[in-house]
C-alpha cells in the first residue's frame, strides 16, 4: 500500500459510528455443516423479510491478469445449486467477462442491512451449459430479451440515441417472434465456492464470523470461527 504523500487539510467524516448491531448471534454448532444448506436457510430469511426490497442484490468482484486490477459491480444473483451461485450478463463485452478470461475466479458479497447479515463467497468461475441459459433466459421479459442483444456492454457508445438505435433495429428483427433467442453471448456464470462466510453483526462491533473453507471441490467443508 502506498504511503500519502500530503495531509488533508480538512478531513470529513462522513460515517460516525451510531448505528449498533443487536438483533441476533450466530453459533458454529447450530448451523449446518453444508454452508449451501446454511445460506439456503439465510437468504430465505432476507427473502421473507419486508425491509429486504432486493434480496438477490449481490457484489460481484473480479480481477483482471496480469495487472491485478480488482473490479466490483452489483448484480443480481438468480439461481443456487449443490455447486454453487450463479448469475447471468453478457460474456463478451463486459469488464467482468474480460476479468473472468484472464482469471477465471470471483467473490461475491450479499449484505442484508436490516437482519445485520452478511455473506461472502470466494470461488472458481465456470460456465453453466448452454441448455441453462436459454432456460433462464426464456423466463426473461421480452424487452429484456431484446436489449440483451442491443446492449455492446460495456463498450463505448457516442450517446443514448445510438443504443437507442440499436434497440429500434432489434425489436424489428424480432418482429413477430414470439420466443426472442438467447444470444451466443450471453449466459450463466456459476461460482463454484472454495470459501463462505456468515458474518452476523453483533454489539461493540464484537461479530460473529463463520468460515467454511476447502482447498477444491472435492474436499469436505471444514468450518472456523474467526475474529471480527
Amino acid at each position: 500500500m502506498s504511503e500519502q504523500t500530503s495531509s488533508t487539510k480538512n478531513p470529513i467524516i462522513f460515517a460516525p459510528e451510531t448505528y449498533q448491531y443487536d438483533k441476533d448471534a450466530l453459533d458454529e454448532t447450530e448451523i449446518s455443516n453444508d454452508p449451501i444448506m446454511q445460506f439456503t436457510r439465510w437468504f430465505a430469511d432476507a427473502q421473507q423479510d419486508p425491509s429486504e426490497s432486493i434480496p438477490e442484490a449481490v457484489n460481484f468482484a473480479s480481477a483482471e491478469l496480469p495487472s491485478g486490477k480488482i473490479s466490483a459491480r452489483v448484480l443480481l444473483f438468480k439461481e443456487l445449486d449443490d455447486r454453487g451461485f450463479t448469475i447471468y450478463s453478457n460474456w463478451e463485452t463486459s469488464k467482468k467477462a474480460q476479468d473472468i478470461k484472464s482469471n477465471p475466479q470471483a467473490a461475491l458479497t450479499f449484505f442484508w442491512k436490516n437482519l445485520q447479515r452478511q455473506v461472502r463467497v470466494e470461488g472458481i468461475v465456470e460456465k453453466v451449459s448452454r441448455e441453462t441459459s436459454e432456460r433462464y433466459f426464456r423466463t426473461r421479459p421480452r424487452g429484456s430479451k431484446v436489449g440483451a442483444w442491443s446492449s455492446p456492454q460495456s463498450a463505448p457508445l457516442k450517446d443514448r440515441a445510438e443504443l437507442k438505435s440499436l434497440v429500434e433495429k432489434n425489436e424489428a428483427r424480432f418482429d413477430g417472434v414470439e420466443d426472442v433467442p438467447c444470444p451466443e453471448f450471453w449466459g450463466g456464470v456459476r461460482v463454484v465456492p472454495l470459501y463462505i462466510e456468515f458474518w452476523q453483526g453483533r454489539p461493540s462491533r464484537l461479530h460473529d464470523r463463520v468460515v467454511y473453507t476447502r482447498k477444491s471441490e472435492s474436499e469436505p467443508w471444514e468450518v472456523t470461527r474467526i475474529a471480527p
